[in-house]
């Protein structure tokens, strides 16, 4: 009798601790559960409550426009808070585009504009329709209650991601240094105790704003309060699209400089570029300067323009290339 009950003990015995087992593993999965319950929706109030980033970035069929497309998302997709315009330079939306940032994990609007053909010629701007559109689009699908701030994001720029989080809490209009761009190794406003006062530039150091598309963000309210802002086509020479566009909304002294007072570079134009420049001409592939490195040339380059009653006074010579 005695060997009986010890042979139904140890029958039952791998299944008393198979119930155990999962009664231990629903209990700390039902713990998880309740945690991320509570966690996500925490996550999603800070989320919420940042300012959005719109990215505006004008695009055109090429071999390379996937792989462009691609570098930008991937960082982009790392930025909370963030909401990317594509406007692609043509009659229609093309498939390839439309497959892309359905895959790219990005909330995102797609839209196109076509650039007439007598514009596309070699000296003429690029982009002006394509930005105009984002414009037009951000005016008829945001209002007061929205806060956020754009900026433009051309598909051959590279960026830090700290860039974003400085140009995030824009008030007006905010500037920073650009790298690899106007024929130098890198463009920048000079600052003075927190103001703009001049411009380290290498190319049109006479241009009221001497500054590349990629190196300034308006805040979203700014755009929506100055409805007929908008880059220009007619009567505006070659170079001048964000000086143009930003006298329209702001003036030099009310810029916002970022990135430590403009003296550290955040972002560039890529690729292997041939520059001239205070460190003579070399190839740079996205070897930025240090903040030390910019201030010391600054102080011994004769080629910093710095302005008077809000002027430029232009010392430097045209070098090749023309900014969009």
């Amino acid at each position: 009798m005695r060997t009986l009950f010890y042979s139904y003990i140890f029958t039952a015995l791998p299944w008393i601790l198979i119930v155990i087992i999962m009664i231990d593993v629903d209990t700390r999965r039902a713990i998880q559960r309740r945690t991320h319950l509570y966690a996500v929706p925490h996550a999603r109030t800070e989320r919420a409550a940042l300012p959005v980033i719109y990215a505006v970035t004008p695009t055109y069929t090429r071999d390379v426009q996937k792989a462009e497309l691609t570098r930008l998302s991937n960082t982009f997709r790392q930025v909370p808070s963030f909401h990317w315009i594509v406007v692609e330079d043509s009659q229609a939306r093309t498939e390839l585009v439309s497959r892309f940032l359905a895959r790219a994990g990005l909330r995102h609007t797609h839209l196109h504009a076509a650039t007439l053909l007598r514009y596309k010629r070699p000296r003429s701007p690029r982009g002006t329709e394509q930005r105009n559109a984002a414009l037009h689009w951000l005016r008829g699908n945001r209002s007061r209650n929205d806060s956020g701030v754009v900026f433009f994001a051309d598909d051959d720029n590279t960026y830090s991601l700290e860039l974003f989080e400085e140009m995030r809490w824009t008030r007006h209009v905010s500037v920073w240094p650009v790298g690899l761009v106007g024929g130098r190794r890198y463009e920048r406003p000079l600052v003075e105790n927190g103001t703009v006062v001049g411009w380290y530039t290498g190319w049109g150091a006479g241009r009221p704003f001497p500054i590349d598309m990629a190196g300034f963000a308006v805040n979203l309210q700014v755009v929506l309060a100055n409805p007929k802002a908008l880059f220009k086509r007619h009567g505006s020479k070659p170079g001048m699209q964000e000086s143009d566009f930003l006298r329209q909304i702001t003036t030099v002294r009310d810029l916002e400089p970022k990135a430590s007072n403009c003296t550290r570079v955040s972002e560039s134009h890529h690729g292997p570029l041939l520059l001239c420049g205070p460190f003579g001409p070399e190839t740079i592939m996205g070897n930025f300067p240090t903040a030390r490195t910019i201030a010391e040339s600054f102080r011994t380059d004769p080629n910093s323009v710095k302005m008077r009653h809000n002027h430029p006074q232009s010392s430097l010579q045209r070098t090749s290339g023309i900014p969009d």
